[in-house]
């Protein structure tokens, strides 16, 4: 297994629609695998794979304590969506930012689990925002998306120039 790199807000790839997978095999079970690590050592909760600039229809969610019930999901769509539910969202691609988002509190699912086969879930509160999160990332929005465009401009400014300071200065640059 291998740890991925995670894109950071504004990354325009973030923006990408994830493709669709046409078959679960082993180079789309090495990804979920490499995602989990990754997920895992991040830490996080929930990884798109468009979040590690690859761009198909894959997401990993493990929402435990303990870190022992990886959900993987391949296809995933959205069937179902019932209430509201506003709850303070983070995302690794956005770090260090936790803003209220509302989304549906409960949802039905349907994906492809990493041997391939369907199965539909139900999903609430956090596992159903989790699922709505992470979607919303293959499909090239993110949770920002969903704050006013003043916050967001914000968020962007204070990410843009904390990366900038973590830059390293050029070579033969005096400090």
């Amino acid at each position: 297994m291998a740890t991925l790199d995670i894109l950071h807000f504004p990354d325009p790839r973030l923006r990408n629609k994830a493709k669709p997978v046409t078959q679960v095999d082993d180079r789309v079970r090495r990804l979920i695998d490499d995602m989990f690590e990754t997920m895992y050592q991040a830490p996080g909760i929930g990884l798109a794979a468009i979040q590690v600039n690859t761009s198909l229809r894959v997401v990993t969610i493990d929402i435990s304590e303990e870190k022992d019930q990886p959900l993987a999901l391949v296809n995933p769509e959205i069937l179902e969506r019932d209430g509201v539910e506003e709850m303070s969202e983070g995302c690794l691609s956005v770090p260090g930012i936790y803003e209220k988002v509302k989304r549906a509190d409960h949802i039905r699912f349907r994906a492809l689990d990493r041997n391939g086969e369907p199965f539909e879930q139900e999903a609430e509160g956090l596992l159903a925002v989790c699922v709505q999160h992470e979607i919303d990332h293959l499909d090239g929005k993110l949770f920002v998306d969903h704050l006013s465009s003043l916050k967001r401009q914000r968020i962007r400014k204070k990410l843009e120039k904390e990366a900038r300071q973590a830059a390293p200065a050029p070579a033969g640059t005096v400090i």
